[in-house]
């Protein structure tokens, strides 16, 4: 849309610029459509129109949100006809997270030493290794592969994926995924934690620096710090959070707003938000020629594909305990049998609100035909 409007419609820049422009933030960690509205709003009326022009992108968006989590928090789940439409939108949300998975695997994983690291990332992130390492190691192997040091990276892989083993036999087999899996009483009717607003700001913070190939990137993030080491939510409120969020017109990335506010309340909505996008902002507005030259660097490119990789293994580690929570029945397997093979049938522009919607319908009658 952005491309169809700035390009083919106004004409105020070239295809070609736009590709380039567009090439330097699919590397770069954010929301690259927000990225983009902010260099173009830079570059049609400096940092002021940036500014504008990113929060045109986002507002609507984040109002929309807020709005959401407050009549989630405030009428929750009372009734049994709303809370079997949760659990099947539930799993939607879990067929959409797999789809996610292969479609920036696709994009991203392109040789075997990324499957490899991929791979390694999803086994390390289900030992419950911490996030920080998986991707440090995936860019330096990745970087030293390149360079040609192929015995030397296999080692660092090797070992890598003895200590994964020693750790989940040291933690008790799927422990890690246990811990991933934390569940909790069913989403809504609750009262927002009192996590402070400066852990919220810095979660939402890391998420926004981290978020390399699209939003669902930050997922495994805002899932750690969240409901992990939180606690201040369950996995079906974050499932909840991913859902409504698929509903509105806005970047998937806003369902951060959602689990601010569970956190904190209005202010913890308003400062998660803030911190996811304020790297997007920053990079744009400070920073775009230098990191434009930074990324052309071989190495430095080479390291942040392995980074990417890396986050597509902590995606798929995330997406198994996601899916230990919302597939828990025979009904719940066929529904998302049938909305995944959808997902990978089309790639119709409203497909994601259209299969949350029939999630929700399906969800409805069968809840209905029970009574």
């Amino acid at each position: 849309m952005i491309r169809q409007e700035l390009v083919d419609e106004e004409r105020w820049i070239s295809s070609d610029q736009f590709n380039r422009v567009l090439a330097l933030y699919q590397v770069l960690p954010g929301p690259e459509a927000h990225e983009l509205c902010v260099y173009f709003g830079m570059r049609a009326r400096g940092r002021w129109g940036g500014i504008l022009a990113g929060l045109g992108f986002m507002l609507p968006g984040f109002l929309l949100m807020f709005a959401l989590s407050w009549a989630y928090v405030r009428y929750g789940l009372e009734t049994d006809n709303v809370a079997a439409i949760f659990a099947a939108v539930q799993v939607a949300v879990a067929a959409l997270i797999v789809r996610a998975v292969f479609r920036i695997g696709g994009h991203v994983v392109t040789n075997r030493w990324l499957w490899a690291i991929a791979v390694l990332g999803a086994c390390a992130q289900v030992a419950g290794v911490h996030f920080v390492l998986i991707l440090a190691l995936g860019g330096l192997v990745y970087v030293v592969a390149r360079r040609g040091f192929y015995t030397v990276a296999i080692g660092v892989i090797g070992l890598a994926a003895v200590g994964v083993v020693a750790l989940s036999l040291r933690n008790g087999g799927l422990a890690g995924l246990d811990a991933l899996s934390v569940d909790g009483s069913e989403g809504g009717a609750t009262t927002p934690g009192t996590v402070s607003l400066l852990l919220l700001f810095w979660a939402g913070l890391k998420a926004g620096m981290l978020t390399f190939g699209g939003a669902y990137t930050v997922i495994p993030f805002l899932q750690r710090d969240a409901v992990t080491q939180g606690a201040w939510m369950t996995n079906p409120q974050f499932l909840d959070g991913i859902a409504l969020s698929g509903l509105l017109p806005a970047p998937l990335i806003i369902f951060s707003t959602f689990v601010g506010y569970l956190g904190g309340g209005p202010w913890g909505a308003v400062v998660m938000t803030v911190g996811i996008f304020l790297p997007a902002f920053a990079f744009t507005l400070l920073a775009h020629d230098p990191l434009e030259r930074l990324v052309h660097q071989p190495r430095i490119r080479q390291f942040l594909e392995g980074v990417t990789a890396g986050v597509v293994g902590l995606i798929a580690g995330t997406t198994l305990a996601l899916m230990s929570v919302s597939l828990t029945s025979p009904e719940a397997m066929v529904l998302f049998g049938i909305l995944l093979a959808l997902l990978f049938a089309s790639n119709r522009r409203l497909l994601i609100p259209a299969v949350i919607a029939g999630a929700a319908l399906w969800g409805w009658v069968s809840q209905v035909v029970v009574a």
